[in-house]
């Protein structure tokens, strides 16, 4: 079952094994959040100067495929070792500058994943986001969006 517990072991394994050099400077929490139709996820350094990743509540649903909530989560962890959301020092002025989350995602080792994920979101997301959410419409060119959004990362 994925639930909150599971995300925070997803992101334990996850830092563990690809982010082993990425120090945790303060505390990192995970939750599904959400029920977003343009998003995976966020990051957000909370008042307490805890950062909190949040991951796209529907992702919680088995049909998802693990790997599209691996790169969520590596994708945010990124974010967090760029010094965005954490404190880290800042090392880049834009949080996708340059196409440096992608860039440093491929060089720890999610490439294939990556372009599973671009044929994920092509083929797959607007039909899995008609079933969890029957209520909402989206437009194609939401998934156009971002599918665009996925090639600046």
């Amino acid at each position: 079952m994925r639930d909150n517990a599971w995300l925070a072991q997803k992101l334990n394994e996850l830092w563990a094994n690809y982010f082993p050099d990425v120090e945790r400077r303060n505390n990192v929490f995970i939750r599904f959040k959400g029920r977003w139709k343009n998003k995976f996820g966020h990051i957000k350094q909370l008042k307490t100067k805890d950062t909190e990743v949040c991951v796209n509540g529907l992702f919680s649903n088995e049909s998802v495929p693990e790997y599209i909530i691996d790169l969520t989560i590596a994708h945010e962890v990124v974010h967090y070792s760029h010094g965005f959301q954490s404190p880290h020092e800042k090392r880049f002025e834009y949080p996708h500058q340059g196409g440096i989350v992608r860039k440093e995602l491929i060089a720890r080792g999610f490439k294939t994943q990556l372009k599973d994920e671009r044929k994920w979101v092509k083929n797959e997301w607007l039909k899995s986001y008609r079933t969890f959410c029957p209520s909402k419409a989206m437009p194609k060119r939401n998934v156009t969006s971002l599918l665009g959004y996925l090639r600046r990362l």
